[in-house]
């Protein structure tokens, strides 16, 4: 079970109201397309520059399957939104940094602990497939004490994953925004052409056989 930030959290009082509108919400959007049927035209346009991306999303679809049942895989791949965060030696950073690799981008905090329990799979999953035409992306979003993210990596072992962070909120409010987050930990994985191919709300054992298959097939490889 995912973790809500404490930006989503709503009053005691209104809190059967929230959880109702959640449920309707999530009932929704399982019945719709991903990413809705009714475009503006810059969604069309964006849409339009990740059409090369589409044969990809097919390629993953039959593998949204047992450890990764959740993920969901776009019928239209689009960019991303736009956020910035921090790189390992603190400069500024954005999603299209990364084109020409494939990354799996993850948003975890110290305080949630299913994003806490996934991280040894992710660090393994870097460990497995990580390299010069993948990474995965695991970037923090703690607002308080900005060492203690580092800190909690090391202590847990956690060795082959780079360190990206967002100590401001804002990537996190973006996304939140933009329908990606309503609660931690999310992961979205986008292709070498910088383009959102599937995400999955919530944990996941990203370095069973399973997640190694979604990755790998996003690569080409067999």
């Amino acid at each position: 079970m995912s973790n809500t930030p404490e930006t989503l959290k709503t009053p005691k009082t209104h809190g059967r109201f929230w959880f109702a509108g959640l449920a309707a919400l999530a009932v929704i959007g399982a019945g719709a397309v991903w990413y809705g049927s009714s475009r503006t035209g810059a969604e069309t346009a964006q849409a339009g520059e990740c059409r090369a991306s589409q044969s990809v999303a097919e390629r993953l679809k039959p593998l949204a399957k047992g450890e990764l049942a959740a993920l969901g895989v776009s019928n239209a791949p689009k960019p991303p939104p736009a956020i910035g965060f921090s790189g390992p030696e603190g400069q500024a950073l954005s999603l299209s940094d990364f084109k020409g690799k494939t990354i799996l981008v993850n948003l975890w905090a110290t305080w949630c602990v299913p994003c806490r329990q996934e991280m040894p799979a992710l660090d393994k999953l870097q460990a497995d497939l990580g390299g010069a035409d993948f990474q995965v992306v695991a970037i923090n979003v703690d607002t308080r004490n900005p060492e203690k993210p580092r800190a909690w990596l090391q202590e847990n072992g956690i060795r082959n994953l780079a360190y990206y962070a967002d100590p401001g909120g804002k990537l996190l409010q973006v996304l939140q925004r933009s329908g990606h987050v309503v609660g931690l930990p999310t992961t979205f994985l986008l292709d070498t052409s910088g383009c959102e191919i599937a995400i999955l709300k919530g944990p996941a054992e990203w370095a069973s056989p399973d997640a190694l298959a979604v990755v790998r097939a996003a690569l080409g490889r067999s």
